[in-house]
């Protein structure tokens, strides 16, 4: 016996002398993409006693909050990371500030997470002491549409 013969025999597949019959065996459609944890930033345990973990779009808005509060030069691998947004907390307020403060978000966004999100709206506003970063945004992996707002003060990142 053929391998061919073995294998529609051991099938269960009864085929005349001569003919070779296949089993079609249907598998289920694969998922796009498969569900995923990461570990929740920052990171704490939860209420289990484990790594706390997140969804997608909230690991996507961890990597937001990540990259607008980290000064570029703070990361020792990575000097380039980052816009400096708390750098300008204490700057005198101004239009031309605010302008500067949303080219800096704008760009740090694009080069750094432009594959991941993608910007609806961002309105950066900065008072006193306070930076705040209202951001619509669109998760490209879940085409998922989120409003954050960001916020940092001048003491604590």
């Amino acid at each position: 016996m053929s391998p061919r013969n073995r294998r529609t025999a051991a099938a269960g597949a009864a085929a005349p002398a001569g003919i070779h019959a296949e089993r079609v065996i249907q598998l289920p459609a694969p998922q796009p993409y498969p569900s995923r944890t990461d570990i929740a930033f920052p990171f704490h345990v939860d209420s289990r006693g484990r790594t706390a973990g997140t969804d997608y779009d909230g690991h996507v808005r961890d990597m937001i909050e990540q990259l607008l509060f980290t000064s570029p030069g703070e990361r020792v691998m990575r000097p380039d990371f980052g816009c400096g947004l708390l750098d300008l907390v204490f700057a005198p307020n101004s239009p031309e500030l605010a302008s500067a403060l949303q080219l800096s978000v704008q760009a740090a966004l694009q080069r750094w997470l432009g594959d991941v999100i993608e910007v609806d709206a961002l309105d950066v506003v900065s008072e006193e002491n306070v930076v705040r970063v209202h951001l619509a945004y669109t998760v490209r992996r879940t085409g998922t549409r989120r409003t954050d707002v960001f916020e940092g003060s001048g003491g604590a990142a």
